[in-house]
């Protein structure tokens, strides 16, 4: 029975659920009456759903919407459709809808829909004070209160007399802003208002002008009064008193200042009133100006004065501007068109200072050098003292005949290095202008004072001489010359070469010539001959006015084997140095002899004592007859050989004994001959010559030196 009802609920629910079958179609957000709406105006969001079902029952929806991402409404209505209304739009509410639907566990959303609030709402303005003075500052807020940062703010100053005066300030943050105005001169009933701005969809929006604002201005003290007396218009010599004076509610802290072109000439603190006086110059015409300042606030009034001229300026003049040493000068001081006046000449002094030097309108005087300077006349009328231009005099001192050196001390020169000349004159005004000759061609002019250099980059090595060079300055002596400076042209050092004589190999204990020589170089030239070493050993040094040198280096010893090479050098200080050559001593003839003798007696002796036993053993082993045979030649051998001894003295026994030796293995066994014959001893007579340094005298050219050697050797060959 209990299956039987499971399987009625399970039929029962299926078809229940069948009943409920729905799909959400589609989800749809608009804005009425538009998605631009002023601001102000009623809007409403409006979100419907589309919705298709299997059957006709009833189904609840969950309707939610959000703005830029955040939600703003939500309802559950079993309506298809939502409504969010918005009694009064505000910008704030401009943004990105959006609407999604969820429905029997099923849920979809809309596309978006951008709404745009156009304008925005009035500002409100406040004034911190409504009433303030000259000087002070006038505090405003101004408030956008139904808008969103950010905004930028505008505030203005509005007064009838002049343009209104605007300042902005951003804010990022909030939807206020504060500002100051000073209160300058001369406001008296200032209007203030504020509007803001700020930028939807790249588009900038204004607010339309908040309430104006309205501020009084007291005025803490009046505009000043400017006077100048007897008037203002005077003339040179009379005195001249300018007065200011304003009228102040509160005189602490009130400060009157007088000027004239940006100077002040006067002023006075917590006083009303101010006074100037002078005696009146063409100087002082021009304008004059009154600030009154208490605070923050100022007020000025300006007076222009002219003052006429009682006497021109003094005009001063000289009998010459340029004079010689020892000469007179007159000067003389006038006033075009008046005579009666107190006149003095006066000289500046390097320091600025003014030296007297007469109550006059004229002065002769004998000049120096060191009366040369600026010199002015004054003039007085009615004690008003006016100067005139000054006026350069030079006095000059003739120039002493200039001397020309090389910069460097010594009067010469490296082929291929610049030249520095120097030109001085050690008496003479400045400037002095110097002329540099080369040749009797100018080369450079200069205006110095006491001296001038000149640089000669194109050195030859025929420029030998021709320099000179002139001063003169404005003396009425003229030029004067320098003596004609010779310059020595050094030329450098340039392939060196090294030789000897015998050249390779030289016989121990002989002598060795040694010739060091350069192709070009000015003379002295310093040669050094060097043996490489380990620190390379200096064994010849000399200095000669020669391109060549021959060093003779007697008995020549097996220690000297080694490489050679030269160095040359003059006064250019460059080193020249020579390709190495390298020298080996050889034993002479005679020492080569008695080493031979000496290995060779020795070994011709082991030689003979091994041919003996040889021999001994093979007697021993033969028959009588052969013994006896041996035996007879044996004698006859001994006796030929005291014969040669006696006949050749000079032969070394060894020798003989060897030759004895090979004879008599010929004549009885041909077959040893080839051994007995590698015990041959070979003699070389050695010729020895020694070199007779005294018969190869030095040449100036190399291959006549060299020639000189080489039949210096031969000649002692042939005396051998």
């Amino acid at each position: 029975m209990y299956l039987a009802l499971l399987v009625i609920f399970l039929h029962c629910s299926q078809l229940y659920a069948q009943k409920r079958v729905f799909t959400i179609n589609t989800v749809e957000i608009k804005a009425q009456p538009s998605a631009k709406v002023k601001n102000g105006s009623p809007m409403s969001i409006i979100c419907q759903a589309d919705i298709s079902k299997k059957n006709d029952f009833q189904l609840r929806h969950n309707f939610t919407v959000f703005k830029n991402g955040k939600l703003v409404f939500m309802i559950t209505s079993d309506k298809g459709e939502a409504r969010y209304g918005i009694p009064m739009a505000r910008s704030s509410d401009t943004g990105d809808y959006e609407c999604t639907v969820e429905a029997g566990g099923k849920m979809k959303s809309s596309n978006s829909l951008h709404v745009w609030v156009t304008g925005m709402t009035k500002p409100i303005l406040t004034a911190e004070k409504k009433e303030v003075l000259e000087g002070e500052v006038v505090k405003l807020r101004c408030e956008l209160p139904e808008e969103e940062p950010p905004l930028t703010f505008f505030f203005r100053k509005i007064n009838m007399n002049s343009t209104p005066k605007e300042k902005h300030v951003s804010e990022l943050y909030r939807n206020f802003s504060t500002t100051e105005f000073a209160v300058e001169d001369g406001d008296n009933i200032l209007h203030f208002d504020c509007f803001g701005r700020r930028y939807v969809n790249l588009e900038l929006e204004t607010s339309e002008p908040s309430n104006r604002t309205l501020v009084t201005v007291k005025e803490p003290f009046i505009k000043p009064t400017l006077i100048a007396k007897p008037s203002r218009n005077i003339t040179e010599g009379d005195r001249m008193q300018i007065e200011c004076s304003t009228v102040v509610a509160q005189i602490r802290g009130i400060e009157i200042i007088l000027q004239k072109n940006k100077t002040i000439l006067n002023s006075v603190h917590d006083e009303k009133h101010l006074k100037y006086s002078t005696v009146a110059t063409v100087e002082d015409s021009g304008e004059y100006l009154c600030k009154v300042e208490q605070g923050r606030a100022s007020k000025m009034t300006k007076l222009n004065v002219v003052v006429a001229e009682l006497f021109p300026k003094p005009v001063l003049t000289a009998s010459a501007f340029r004079v010689d040493e020892n000469k007179e000068l007159t000067l003389s001081c006038s006033i075009s068109g008046f005579r009666k006046a107190n006149f003095s000449i006066l000289r500046r002094n390097s320091n600025g200072d003014l030296q007297w030097l007469k109550n006059s309108r004229n002065l002769t005087m004998r000049v120096y050098v060191n009366n040369t300077g600026s010199y002015i006349c004054k003039a007085e009328v009615k004690g008003i003292v006016k100067e005139s231009k000054p006026i350069r005099i030079n006095v000059y001192a003739p120039v002493s005949k200039p001397t020309l050196s090389v910069v460097s001390g010594l009067p010469e020169v490296v082929l291929g290095k610049p030249l520095w000349l120097i030109c001085r004159s050690v008496m003479g005004t400045p400037p002095i202008t110097f002329t540099f000759y080369k040749g009797g061609e100018v080369k450079k002019i200069v205006v110095n004072n006491t001296y001038a250099t000149f640089l000669d980059e194109n050195i030859r090595q025929n420029d030998i001489g021709g320099y000179k060079c002139d001063a003169r300055n404005h003396h009425s002596s003229g030029m004067k010359t320098s003596n004609v400076l010779n310059i020595t042209v050094i030329v450098p050092i340039r392939n060196a070469s090294l030789g000897s004589n015998p050249y390779g190999e030289v016989e121990d204990g002989s002598d060795a010539l040694f010739l060091c020589t350069v192709e070009e170089g000015s003379w002295p030239i310093h040669f050094k001959i060097f043996k490489k070493t380990d620190r390379d050993d200096l064994v010849y040094e000399t200095s000669e006015n020669a391109d060549r040198i021959l060093w003779h280096k007697k008995v020549m010893k097996r220690e000297d084997t080694g490489t050679y090479y030269c160095i040359a050098s003059n006064r250019a200080n460059v080193d020249v140095r020579s390709q190495p050559i390298t020298i080996n001593v050889i034993l002479a003839a005679w020492q080569k002899g008695m080493i031979a003798a000496f290995f060779l007696i020795p070994i011709a002796g082991a030689i003979a004592l091994t041919l003996w036993w040889f021999l001994f053993k093979k007697k021993t082993a033969k028959r009588p007859s052969m013994e006896m045979s041996r035996s007879a030649f044996g004698t006859n051998l001994a006796s030929e050989k005291l014969t040669r001894e006696n006949n050749d003295g000079d032969y070394y026994s060894g020798s003989s004994y060897i030759e004895d030796g090979e004879n008599h293995m010929k004549s009885t066994d041909e077959n040893k001959g080839p051994d007995l014959e590698s015990a041959e001893v070979e003699y070389t007579e050695v010729e020895v010559s020694t070199l007779d340094p005294h018969r190869a005298p030095v040449q100036k050219a190399t291959e006549t030196v060299y020639s000189e050697i080489r039949k210096a050797n031969n000649e002692n060959t042939r005396a051998s």
